[in-house]
């Protein structure tokens, strides 16, 4: 353990630039590709149509460079601030600052872009960053280097064809991102669903001269065509298209053959992934589909209540609600802590009981794919248990996955099992470990991240459901929630190895996310544990070997070995 002090150097103020490149992924999230500096901006865009200002988006990607031109109402060009810089430099290099923060301003606080961040992320995490804006006759063009103001040029504007816009272009710098250029395959997507929630917005992307336009008619019933095709039950879908005051909620839901629901939540024209609008909307669905089945006798009055799965196999919804005063967790936006629902929640009650009424024989489908789920859920139940109560009478005995090399001690509070990265690392560690004591499981690679997937996703991961029985763990089916009894768990030490790489930082937090989402007990009570393996292997003579964990520590030997021959190997893991 290091006994270094910190002293009154060790305590630094960063400013905003110094922090972003110190830590990109504090604003931009996952920093494998510059995907997230493009749709900062293509949010702007956005928001500027949604506001009723152009219909139309220009990007052209070149190589590492992205373009991206809106038809927009631009930004009041040399206008100087009391800190003696324009509107338009501020807005791309002043953290904090946007004309979207208020519910009385011109966005009416419903626009995505909310926290004056998103441009400047862009500005920040570039080689290179330059805006020209154009309005009411003038323009103002500025150039930024590695985040940096460096000039400014302004004149008149006299395309009367084009009298207002913006045009952003920039080179996203190899320094912030594992690969610089833009994941293609999440744009396209993104402009795809863009155009459906926002129809009548031309998008048209150039990729390296492979030229795409993205424009839909009929809003999500697009986005709902392409994706249920031949798979859906029904003919009559239920739209609902809302409006009061602020408040919008455009959505589509539909039946479908699959066993599992599809619900893609839409805030702001931003994708989310939770927050209570999902919860809400998913209760209101389950109170009047079991209140619209019982009043037509469907369900007994004996009969239980369907529960949310039972209804929701083969759900396909799709929403978008515009709503001000949203609260996210983080830049990314993807999940929300604070909404208000009460005006959707009553506008989907009322449009659900007027579909129920006018769609009465294809409603009595859809009760009966929910009565079937329960039947089955309830089957599964049981063989569950049967199988359950024949594991108990054989003395707890479990069948793992072959690949779960076991120890063979009763006293399993004194045993530990190892999870490593694939099978050809476990190799060694089966060699070298105690078999009475010590356990060893490979998992392919990475696991599946838990914080996005959704809760059936978790159930059909080989990975994670051996995992949990192989700890000895008990899954709620409904919720994925994780417990365990101190006498049922099988180890006491559950040590996540992986390389000493990114590669290997990133499988210990995926392993991490899924004990902490699911059973954060094990953390509690002092189960989880990593192992660290070192980066180097110092090699003096024949057969003398150092380990040393890491590149602080191998500086420390170089110095205390000037002159002396040994040879240093770097070792993966």
């Amino acid at each position: 353990m290091s006994n270094k002090l910190y002293t009154k150097d060790s305590i630094e103020s960063l400013s905003p630039l110094e922090f972003t490149r110190l830590r990109p992924g504090v604003y931009a999230g996952d920093t494998t590709y510059s995907t997230q500096l493009l749709v900062e901006i293509f949010s702007n865009a956005v928001d500027e149509f949604r506001l009723g200002h152009g219909d139309r988006i220009d990007v052209t990607i070149k190589n590492d460079t992205v373009i991206l031109e809106d038809y927009g109402q631009g930004f009041i060009p040399n206008s100087f601030r009391d800190d003696g810089k324009t509107i338009l430099e501020a807005s791309f290099s002043v953290l904090n600052t946007s004309g979207k923060y208020r519910e009385d301003g011109t966005y009416e606080g419903t626009s995505l872009g909310s926290f004056g961040i998103g441009s400047k992320i862009t500005t920040y995490l570039s080689n290179w960053l330059e805006v020209i804006s154009w309005r009411d006759g003038e323009y103002e063009h500025i150039w930024f280097k590695e985040g940096i103001f460096e000039k400014r040029d302004t004149g008149k504007w006299d395309n009367i064809n084009r009298p207002s816009g913006t045009l952003v272009q920039w080179k996203p710098s190899k320094e912030f991102f594992t690969n610089p250029e833009v994941d293609i395959k999440s744009i396209k997507d993104l402009f795809k669903t863009t155009s459906c929630l926002c129809p009548g917005l031309s998008i048209n992307l150039d990729n390296n001269g492979e030229k795409i336009t993205y424009l839909s008619k009929n809003g999500l019933t697009d986005l709902v065509n392409e994706n249920v095709k031949e798979k859906e039950l029904i003919n009559n879908r239920l739209v609902v298209n809302f409006e009061q005051e602020k408040y919008k909620m455009d959505l589509v839901l539909t039946y479908t053959t699959n066993y599992s629901s599809t619900i893609i939540p839409y805030v702001n024209t931003g994708l989310t992934d939770s927050g209570p609008h999902i919860t809400q909307i998913k209760t209101a669905l389950t109170r009047e589909f079991n209140k619209f089945f019982r009043d037509k006798g469907w369900l007994k009055e004996k009969d239980e209540n369907l529960t949310g799965d039972d209804i929701q196999e083969g759900l396909y919804v799709v929403f978008n609600l515009t709503v001000p005063g949203v609260s996210y967790d983080a830049q990314v936006k993807s999940r929300i802590t604070k909404i208000e629902t009460k005006p959707f929640i009553a506008a989907l009650t009322e449009n659900l009981n007027i579909w129920f009424n006018a769609n009465e024989k294809e409603v009595k489908g859809i009760a009966d794919k929910a009565l079937a789920a329960r039947k089955a859920r309830e089957a599964a139940k049981k063989a569950r248990e049967a199988v359950r109560n024949t594991t108990q009478k054989k003395e707890k005995a479990l069948k793992f996955d072959s690949k779960l090399a076991d120890c063979s001690s009763k006293d399993r509070s004194k045993c530990e099992i190892y999870i490593t990265e694939g099978d050809s690392a476990s190799g060694n560690l089966k060699l070298a470990r105690d078999n009475k004591y010590q356990a060893v499981m490979p998992v392919r690679g990475k696991i599946l991240n838990t914080q996005k997937a959704s809760l059936d996703k978790i159930q059909k991961n080989a990975e994670i459901m051996t995992m949990i029985e192989a700890f000895g763990l008990k899954a709620d089916p409904k919720t994925m929630k994780l417990t365990y009894e101190p006498e049922d768990l099988r180890y006491d030490k559950i040590i996540i190895m992986s390389d000493a790489d990114v590669d290997g930082a990133h499988i210990k937090n995926l392993f991490y996310t899924f004990i902490w989402n699911f059973c954060p007990e094990l953390f509690y009570d002092g189960h989880i544990y990593a192992g660290f393996p070192p980066l180097y292997k110092i090699t003096e003579g024949k057969d003398t070997y150092v380990y040393l964990k890491n590149d602080e520590e191998l500086e420390v030997y170089r110095a205390n070995h000037k002159g002396k021959k040994y040879t240093v190997g770097r070792m993966k893991g």
